[in-house]
């Protein structure tokens, strides 16, 4: 049996209201739509429905610090999940790394990504909030690590959340955009231009997941899931690491 299996088994027979349960899970934007085939898979294999919610982590966090009724948080950074569990706002022990993401350079209309970050005419330069958004952290990181950043400070434009912040490529407003390497294998169409960001030239993007309801059978049996064979594949295929 898969990891994981036995607990989602042993959840289900907890009594015959499991079932009909819904886990509300808090999931940052660079991984809804992964989160999304991941909830599907668990919906055919449990009967059990999941309903996402989707933001930056920080304005997630701040949800759930204010009282938001969510059962699962998926952040996108690991200092969330831990806030969470050193205010007694997360379950104990339940905080684990569930996937480990990168940074690439995105563009819809021009054939090179680096001259465009490098070209003071080329356009706007987006990227994600760096104080709400880890991904926009770790982009503000890059480019202060390569020098850029005073140089393109005039021409950054800020998605509320990473989503947003691809948008604002995808539609042309901005001439590139500094995404997560997940967003590409999601997206419509082929881009004009895409560059790997080193992995070195930010801190980790590692991502973190909390049970933040107890006792939650179904919540737990979710997470169960999200560290099983099945869902490390869904998420090595949509272009994450996962831990060993």
């Amino acid at each position: 049996m898969r990891p994981g299996a036995l607990f989602i088994a042993a959840a289900l027979l907890c009594g015959p209201s499991l079932a009909e349960e819904a886990v509300t899970v808090a999931v940052a934007s660079n991984f809804k739509t992964t989160a999304a085939h991941i909830a599907s898979q668990f919906r055919q294999e449990t009967g059990l429905a999941v309903r996402l919610s989707s933001g930056s982590t920080g304005k997630l966090y701040a949800q759930v610090v204010n009282g938001a009724p969510f059962d699962v948080f998926l952040a996108a950074d690991a200092e969330r999940p831990l806030l969470l569990e050193r205010a007694g706002r997360a379950v104990a022990d339940s905080r684990f790394t569930y996937a480990i993401g990168s940074l690439v350079l995105y563009s819809s209309t021009v054939g090179d990504c680096l001259a465009a970050l490098h070209d003071p005419d080329a356009g706007y330069v987006a990227i994600a909030n760096p104080d709400t958004a880890p991904y926009g952290a770790a982009a503000q990181q890059y480019l202060a690590k390569s020098g850029l950043l005073d140089q393109v400070a005039p021409r950054l434009v800020y998605g509320e959340n990473i989503a947003q912040t691809w948008q604002f490529a995808y539609t042309g407003n901005a001439v590139v955009a500094i995404v997560a390497r997940a967003q590409l294998r999601a997206a419509p169409g082929a881009p004009a231009c895409s560059s790997d960001v080193p992995a070195g030239d930010h801190d980790p993007l590692e991502q973190q997941a909390v049970l933040l309801d107890e006792p939650n059978e179904a919540a737990g049996a979710f997470l169960a899931f999200l560290r099983s064979a099945v869902a490390r594949e869904i998420i090595e295929r949509d272009g994450y690491e996962v831990p060993e």
